[in-house]
């Protein structure tokens, strides 16, 4: 009895050694086949028709392909309520109506994407919501989502699954036009969703449900992968191979409306492609949205605040048609070398030759675009800065830096990216990169110069990627955990270790013992990978008529060195439940304590799985496995 350690835990360095053993001669085809365990002997896959859905904070896409013909990937351009004009995606945008004479309990109508008009109202960026521990942009106010959520009777889970049901519904209806419904009806379709890279478990969690609710499949079958990852997984894959080196570092900046993203990836492998999270992504709130907002508060200032608020009220059109215009080409093509001034045009304005007013134009010098766009890029540059940096500390080499997304697209962006980590000195002759060797002499790397590229199709790059995913599995073999990961315990007391008033007496192990120990099983920044089950290993005694379902809390800590007993300030990631009903009695073990009282013991192991999906979990007992264990997230 001098050795009780309550629950044990294993040491990290040998941890799981049996589980990593029996998985290592084995490469599941997806992550749900890794956290429900191997499955031998398949028959051949029937083709199918994989759906990537880029589900975003201001726009939203979705890609499919057959898998007989993988190089056909088809990106869905029309959608209902755009008036026959093609994009590329539609606006992450949804309203309800009731009509006057509805009943109690009467379903609202939906309107999404393209269907409001320009004065409307409508929920916008309701994807941040879903995930508690993200800052909502100034643009976004969470007291009237709540009000219009109220109205309806509706969750932000609720508007997150209408929109997708849209989303699911318009699909297959664009599919079934597409390959007839015949073949519809006799072609499984898979879904491949795509999340934030800092996006927390819960928050994933509550995404799959909601995809699930729209129609999608059952959580267990949809895939899910980061943005970032997605874009790294079809950029990577189009760059010629002959410009890639294994140990490079590729840092992919997936810039979206409202968020960028960022995650850097070692190259492991060629042949076939093969990367690894290489440092922790990284992310906020400096998406081109915000440049809108700057453009608006400047077109506000130049006009006048009255004069503009009369136009957006009775002149709507005249200020969408100028907002469509820095949309649709000053956000995207704004060089300050080669526009020295923009016309935006303002149809109807009054000539103001004061405030630039010109022929219903508003002309802006280049300074003035200049000033809108300076602040929102300084924050993405410092966000890539900040990979490097953590790359170059490890000694590592950044090849490039990937830009997608929306803003990935903007030319002004590009060019001070490309400003920033281009060094002055001139590369070596016909090398578009750095390489190994001219960073072993000095070379561009050394002294700060990474290539900066936007690849074809940036604004689609994640939907395209999540096809991929879902054609050719998981190019990404392991990721670093955004947190430390544990759970808490108890242990014999110490005197030298533990304070008294800590101490309790346990009539079963007969030993003053300390609770709320924490064992953290997963280090912050640690590669984990999701063939490498991580296993908390557990004893649980059981007085004769006791319940076998047992609760156990997952508990995560955001700091660099988390803390050897529980605080408040840990984040309760979710709580497990384990039926150990399907245990047979034989492994229980009967033991005695002196006083007579007959007890079961019972050591168990909960293994983990970590992928881009999230978390999975479940119940072994020497080796054996003996059920899922559900997991509610917080």
């Amino acid at each position: 009895m001098n050795n009780i350690n309550l629950p044990i835990r294993s040491n990290p360095s040998r941890r799981n050694q049996e589980s990593r053993n029996y998985f290592t001669s084995y490469t599941p085809p997806s992550s749900t086949e890794a956290i429900n365990g191997p499955i031998r002997d398949l028959a051949p896959v029937a083709d199918r028709l994989i759906v990537g859905v880029d589900f975003g904070t201001t726009f939203s896409g979705v890609a499919a392909v057959y898998t007989s013909t993988p190089d056909d990937v088809e990106i869905i351009k029309t959608w209902p309520g755009g008036n026959g004009i093609t994009s590329d995606k539609v606006p992450t945008e949804i309203n309800y109506e009731l009509p006057a004479d509805a009943g109690p309990g009467a379903e609202p109508a939906i309107k999404w994407g393209f269907q409001f008009r320009p004065e409307e109202s409508r929920l916008r960026c309701i994807k941040l919501f879903l995930d508690r521990s993200q800052k909502l942009p100034f643009y976004v106010s969470p007291l009237e989502t709540a009000a219009q959520l109220k109205r309806y009777n509706k969750t932000v889970v609720d508007a997150v699954s209408d929109y997708l049901t849209q989303v699911y519904k318009h699909t297959m209806d664009t599919l079934t036009r597409r390959y007839g419904e015949s073949f519809m009806a006799s072609t499984k379709v898979d879904f491949v969703l795509t999340c934030p890279a800092v996006w927390s478990d819960a928050a994933k969690n509550t995404t799959l449900q909601a995809a699930e609710r729209a129609g999608m499949g059952s959580k267990s079958a949809i895939q899910m992968i980061s943005e970032p990852e997605a874009a790294a997984v079809y950029t990577l894959k189009a760059i010629q191979p002959n410009h890639l080196s294994v140990g490079d570092n590729f840092i992919v900046c997936d810039g979206g409306g409202g968020t960028v993203d960022l995650i850097a990836y070692k190259i492991i492998s060629l042949k076939p492609l093969r990367v690894e999270e290489s440092a922790v992504g990284t992310g906020g709130l400096c998406g081109s949205a915000f440049l809108n907002y700057r453009f608006e508060e400047h077109v506000r200032n130049r006009i006048g605040h009255s004069r503009f608020d009369e136009m957006k009220v009775k002149k709507g059109k005249t200020w969408q048609m100028g907002l469509r215009y820095f949309e649709e080409f000053v956000k995207r093509n704004f060089n300050e070398d080669e526009h020295q001034e923009i016309n935006v045009p303002f149809p109807g304005l009054p000539d103001d030759e004061e405030v630039g007013l010109d022929s219903g134009f508003l002309v802006m010098t280049a300074a003035q675009v200049k000033d809108i766009f300076e602040p929102v890029v300084k924050e993405v540059t410092d966000l890539v800065q900040g990979q490097v940096d953590t790359l170059r500390a490890k000694g590592g080499i950044v090849s490039g830096i990937i830009l997608v997304g929306g803003f990935g697209q903007s030319d002004y962006l590009y060019r001070r990216l490309k400003g920033h980590f281009t060094a002055s000195a001139a590369p070596p002759p016909y090398s578009e990169r750095p390489t190994h060797a001219s960073v072993a002499a000095g070379g561009p790397d050394d002294n700060g110069s990474i290539e900066v590229m936007q690849p074809v199709y940036a604004w689609t790059a994640v939907v395209r990627g999540a096809v991929l995913r879902g054609l050719e599995g998981n190019m990404v073999i392991s990721r670093k955990a955004r947190y430390h990961y544990g759970t808490s315990y108890a242990t014999v007391y110490d005197e030298e270790k533990h304070s008294v008033s800590e101490r309790y007496w346990s009539p079963l192990w007969e030993r003053w013992m300390v609770s709320d120990r924490m064992q953290w099983h997963i280090a912050k920044g640690e590669a984990i990978s999701p063939l490498e089950p991580i296993a908390f290993h557990y004893t649980r005694n059981f007085r004769p008529g006791q319940s076998l379902v047992v609760t156990d809390d997952l508990i995560a800590c955001e700091a660099d060195d988390p803390p050897a007993a529980y605080t408040r300030d840990l984040i309760h990631v979710c709580t497990l439940t384990t039926d150990l009903n399907a245990v047979p009695r034989s492994l229980f073990t009967r033991l005695t304590t002196t006083r007579g009282v007959e007890f079961d013991n019972l050591d168990f192991t909960l293994e983990m799985i970590v992928d881009s999906a999230g978390l999975g979990f479940e119940l072994k007992v020497d080796g054996v496995r003996y059920g899922r264990v559900e997991a509610e997230f917080h």
